[in-house]
């Protein structure tokens, strides 16, 4: 493992996308090494799942937290949410014991005491949730006490948001003529291909596991092409499901898509590649604007106790979506340039708001989101940390 960056290269970092704290978390014993950013607080507790990866060198690491964090942030401010970015990164290794880690990065999730809430993210699925939900009551929980249906609500935004694009170029999406490449059939992308099947587009698809992608193919009757081969094909719309980056120099080249909308985060490698998409006349809808549907329907339960329907999701995600397109027209610049510099012109306004008024840029009690029956003066310990009950701290919400 490669020696992370240097402290000023962090702070410098910090600095320069206005963020607020960035914890790093280590558990020797079971060889948990996490890096926890949190972008801005000043709308309310920050949001973000915890993404495991095989990271090449711990500086790699942070500056994937300190990106997909920043996004979080815009992402709730199109999505309208009182509510902030975070996101947690967990380098992943052979010696990794999966189930202390997660437990272990449960407990300092606690420590924050309710200025974030993790959930899933790549290499994050129900079992790790379940693992993680041990240790804080500040995380998503995978069985029926939680939110539900988050990879559903994100596929429902994605498909809006297609439809929308459809209707802005055409003003019709005319399902049963448009071809849609799907890339990644994970839980997310599944669902979109299950959802744009239901509505009689021709869907094509890829995936890197062999017999997820055949399963799929045979339960939708989809396309399937080799993964590599998804820019290549002409259609309506390219729809990236997996990881981020799939949009840079070379792939732009090859591209034979009119517009671009999927749930993977940070799809262009570069914000330069956003000016090239839109003079090459292709639509790119950034994925803050339009993939928001797990954390619509997350923050809204966690925050409030009520579950937001698939149906409103995806409405409000359309009405998000036609209005970036609406200001990218009056502006004259790329729907993602756009979306960037309206989220960084609210987030400026509200801070500037809340200096104003003498605040300190949070949002109230941290403890106003401990569980029903628990009062702030019983529910922390005096190290921040929740009661133990049973062995471990509580699970309610």
């Amino acid at each position: 493992m490669r020696r992370p960056p240097m402290s000023f290269q962090l702070l410098h970092a910090m600095t320069s996308a206005g963020f607020e704290e960035v914890v790093a978390v280590c558990d020797p014993a079971s060889g948990l090494r996490a890096y926890i950013g949190l972008h801005d607080t000043t709308r309310g507790p920050a949001f973000g799942g915890v993404r495991r990866l095989p990271y090449r060198e711990e500086g790699a690491a942070l500056s994937d937290c300190l990106r997909l964090a920043r996004a979080m942030t815009h992402k709730c401010i199109w999505a309208e949410l009182p509510a902030g970015g975070a996101k947690t990164v967990l380098l992943d290794h052979p010696d990794l014991d999966r189930q202390a880690a997660y437990r272990a990065l449960g407990r300092a999730v606690e420590r924050l005491a309710g200025r974030y809430y993790s959930g899933p993210d790549v290499g994050t699925g129900d079992e790790e949730l379940e693992w993680l939900c041990e240790g804080t009551r500040y995380a998503t929980r995978p069985d029926a006490e939680g939110p539900r249906e988050l990879a559903e609500a994100t596929a429902e935004g994605v498909f809006a948001g297609i439809a929308t694009a459809l209707r802005h170029l055409d003003q019709d999406t005319d399902w049963s003529q448009r071809r849609v490449v799907v890339q990644g059939l994970g839980a997310v992308g599944e669902r979109l291909a299950r959802r744009l099947v239901e509505v009689g587009a021709h869907v094509i698809a890829s995936d890197v596991d062999g017999e997820r992608a055949a399963s799929c193919a045979k339960d939708l009757e989809l396309e399937l092409i080799d993964p590599g081969e998804e820019l290549s094909v002409e259609c309506d719309v390219f729809s990236p499901n997996a990881l981020g980056g799939v949009i840079h120099d070379l792939s732009i080249e090859r591209l034979r898509s009119r517009i671009i909308a999927g749930g993977a985060n940070n799809v262009l490698s570069s914000a330069v590649h956003a000016r090239r998409l839109s003079e090459r006349g292709v639509l790119f809808l950034p994925d803050f604007v339009i993939n928001s549907g797990a954390l619509i329907r997350g923050a809204h339960f966690h925050l409030e106790g009520v579950r937001v329907p698939l149906h409103e999701i995806g409405l409000r995600v359309s009405n998000a979506t036609a209005k970036l397109l609406e200001l990218s027209g009056e502006f004259g610049t790329s729907p993602a340039e756009t979306a960037l510099q309206e989220a960084e012109r609210r987030l400026a306004a509200e801070r500037a708001q809340k200096l104003e008024q003498g605040e300190d840029g949070t949002r109230g009690d941290p403890h106003a989101a401990l569980p029903s029956g628990v009062t702030s003066s019983e529910g922390m310990a005096k190290d921040g940390t929740a009661p133990m009950r049973d062995g471990g701290p509580s699970k309610g919400r």
